[in-house]
């Protein structure tokens, strides 16, 4: 059979990666899909280092600056969407779909904000839109969600979904080192960008987990319902004390299925450092899901790099190809459901979540201060699971020793334990904000 012609937008890290295993792997793929891949035409901003990254194969492919022209060519099938954002991404993905093409992408921030949208353009045109590397890199939970799983309903995602913030907190649990070092680490040997805000702010975490819950519950993609915090504000001393109390720290993307709507929050969290999760280090990822069947599972493996993202293309690649020729109506969905069938379910505010809390206050080291902290939190219903007293070497205004706690509370709503910080902070012998992480057991 005669080849699927592929449009490559952009050939950086992600794309020339593409063109490289193809290239590589070619005859694998081939017998795999039942026909050959074909890179046939790139457009770039850079057109001068594409070709220089081409080789011996520049004289054969194509390469211009001209995004539009590709996704209008008739001799393209299939447009592969590297170049990221959600500007001109999103215009020619649709302008590709509109144009009868399938498109394969890794842009998760494109999907977690214009998703929807995307989605019912290809449905209504009768084309794929595949994204398997928008999340996790090379690791696939996209198919795992979709495909292997399609028998359970899922109760739970918790993953570890981005490498630069994984790097920098085992950086400062296994070194010792403050926030600000280990970012000027992770930078310096290429895990971190130079503006890194979107990794340690969460804002990238979050976009690939609102994928996940939006494949796993059957609902809209809904990034802006989505709660996002970052690392930035983490103190070292709290993954040492998180670790004296058997517990790691780690940037995890949640979304649960509770009695009233759908969690889906990024934050920094506490799991029992006996936890598989929690003994993922550097810049690898890792995704939980738990099924009602088939119980827990386990992802693991590279969420970004050029290889292992091309990975992910190809694959996408592949299952496309397999399927050009197939009735829409009997492929897989792209959000797992049939779009008719999507749910509704809310998204549930913050403040209406359950967990449980670990809480670093500074104290004045004087009697009945723990007792006035108990007496707040059992007003709320609030108990509390373990406790830790630490000297601290500072000294406060009035020339008293200062202490550290750190308390563990069993789950309680979000709101009520806000709600017991306010009235902690207020407290004469409390010094300064209470440090407030939230836990999951992963049970």
């Amino acid at each position: 059979m005669e080849s699927l012609k592929i449009g490559l937008l952009g050939f950086g890290t992600v794309g020339k990666g593409t063109y490289d295993v193809l290239k590589r792997n070619q005859e694998e793929i081939k017998r795999r899909a039942g026909r050959g891949i074909e890179v046939t035409r790139i457009a770039v901003r850079d057109v001068a280092k594409a070709r220089a990254g081409l080789g011996d194969d520049a004289a054969r492919v194509p390469v211009d600056a001209d995004s539009a022209a590709l996704v209008d060519d008739p001799n393209v099938d299939i447009v592969v969407e590297t170049i990221g954002g959600t500007g001109i991404a999103r215009e020619l993905v649709l302008r590709a779909i509109r144009n009868g093409k399938h498109v394969v992408t890794a842009n998760k921030a494109l999907l977690a904000v214009h998703g929807s949208e995307i989605f019912e353009a290809a449905s209504t045109r009768g084309v794929m839109v595949a994204f398997e590397a928008a999340v996790a890199g090379g690791v696939p939970i996209i198919k795992a969600l979709r495909e292997g799983l399609t028998a359970n309903r899922i109760q739970w995602i918790a993953g570890i979904i981005n490498g630069t913030t994984n790097f920098i907190l085992s950086s400062m649990r296994e070194r010792g080192v403050d926030f600000a070092t280990a970012l000027a680490d992770a930078q310096r040997l290429g895990y971190a960008e130079a503006d890194p805000t979107f990794d340690i702010e969460g804002v990238d975490a979050a976009h690939k987990v609102t994928i996940m819950s939006a494949i796993a519950f059957g609902v809209p993609v809904q990034f802006d319902r989505a709660h996002v915090e970052g690392i930035s504000a983490l103190n070292s001393i709290d993954i040492r004390y998180a670790e004296e109390l058997g517990y790691r720290i780690k940037l995890l993307g949640i979304a649960r299925r509770a009695a009233s709507g759908i969690e889906l929050r990024v934050h920094p969290t506490l799991i029992p450092s006996k936890r598989l999760i929690a003994n993922v280090e550097g810049a690898m990822n890792a995704v939980v899901v738990q099924g009602d069947a088939v119980g827990s599972t386990l992802y693991y493996g590279k969420g970004a790099g050029a290889e292992p993202t091309a990975s992910a293309v190809v694959a996408d690649l592949v299952d496309v190809t397999r399927l050009h020729t197939a009735d829409p109506h009997n492929r897989v969905p792209h959000l797992a459901f049939q779009p008719e069938s999507l749910s509704d379910t809310p998204i549930l505010p913050i403040d209406e979540i359950t967990s449980s809390y670990y809480l670093r206050l500074r104290v004045a080291d004087v009697t009945g201060v723990l007792a006035n902290i108990t007496r707040i939190l059992a007003d709320r219903d609030i108990s509390i699971e373990a406790l830790l007293q630490k000297e601290s070497e500072e000294v406060g205004a009035a020339g008293r020793n200062e202490t550290d706690i750190v308390l563990l509370t069993h789950e309680t709503v979000e709101k009520n334990i806000n709600d017991a910080i306010a009235k902690i902070e207020a407290l004469d012998t409390v010094k300064g904000a209470v440090t407030r992480l939230r836990m999951e057991s992963m049970n």
